[in-house]
């Protein structure tokens, strides 16, 4: 699942390309043909565009929002006059043109256009935790919804939790939890105040260059690298599902304690 640093790095490519322009809005997917998009914002400017963890936000002049959740399968691209889409147009579900380009959302399963006014009232939205990347993350509000969840829960799992904190995926909860030396199987009741913070502040720079320029990978330690020896320790990475999810967690069963 894109997780909050990709949906930033979306919304960062996206903003050249239609921040303050009027774009052509088609939206060729059979879901959405008879939903009239291209006639309800025809003419309206692109005013701002937003994240917020996993979420993403085209807002435009009219009061009128296009909100964008990925899942597992979705995807956002830009593309320059001329520049091939990386993915087939039948996949295409909105297109929105000008003259700088195309902004492409591929295989998207959440995607509507709201009131801004619902956006802000919308009951799943408005349960969404601080957002790990905004620039002055609210870590004792971070905290305080922690504190609410269930304290046999592990704290990778609860880190997931997007009313907790809003743009951790299973990647950064991996590495967080890998850089603070946590064990993320440990139940959050054992998990102290600065342990938790620890483990945000240890995922964040990396998330921060990430949502800049897209090279996600470059920060894989454990994630994805069972059996592996630790870089810290050398002793082999484990993994596990975990969670509802079955979301599979990667961590060193010996320095993460």
């Amino acid at each position: 699942m894109p997780e909050g640093d990709t949906i930033h790095y979306a919304a960062l490519r996206m903003r050249p390309l239609l921040e303050g322009r009027v774009p052509e809005i088609s939206h060729p997917h059979p879901r959405l043909r008879g939903e009239r998009w291209a006639q309800k914002l025809a003419g309206q400017p692109v005013t701002r565009i937003d994240a917020h963890g996993k979420h993403l936000f085209l807002r435009f002049a009219n009061d009128l929002t296009i909100h964008s959740h990925l899942r597992m399968t979705g995807s956002w691209g830009t593309y320059r006059p001329g520049q091939p889409w990386r993915r087939a147009r039948r996949r295409a579900w909105l297109v929105l043109h000008t003259d700088e380009g195309d902004v492409v959302q591929f295989d998207g399963p959440v995607l509507e256009l709201l009131t801004e006014s619902r956006t802000r009232f919308d009951r799943q939205l408005a349960q969404l935790g601080p957002d790990i990347l905004a620039p002055d993350l609210d870590g004792q509000e971070f905290l305080r919804r922690l504190r609410q969840d269930d304290p046999t829960r592990p704290i990778g799992d609860a880190l997931l939790d997007q009313r907790t904190i809003a743009g951790i995926g299973n990647l950064w909860k991996c590495e967080g939890c890998f850089s603070a030396g946590i064990d993320p199987w440990r139940p959050v009741a054992r998990v102290s105040d600065e342990e938790a913070l620890a483990i945000v502040s240890a995922a964040r720079p990396g998330m921060q260059q990430s949502a800049r320029d897209g090279m996600q990978d470059l920060h894989r330690v454990v994630y994805a690298k069972a059996g592996r020896p630790c870089p810290r320790c050398g002793e082999p990475i484990f993994s596990r599902g975990q969670g509802d999810d079955n979301r599979v967690t990667y961590w060193c069963g010996s320095c993460q304690s």
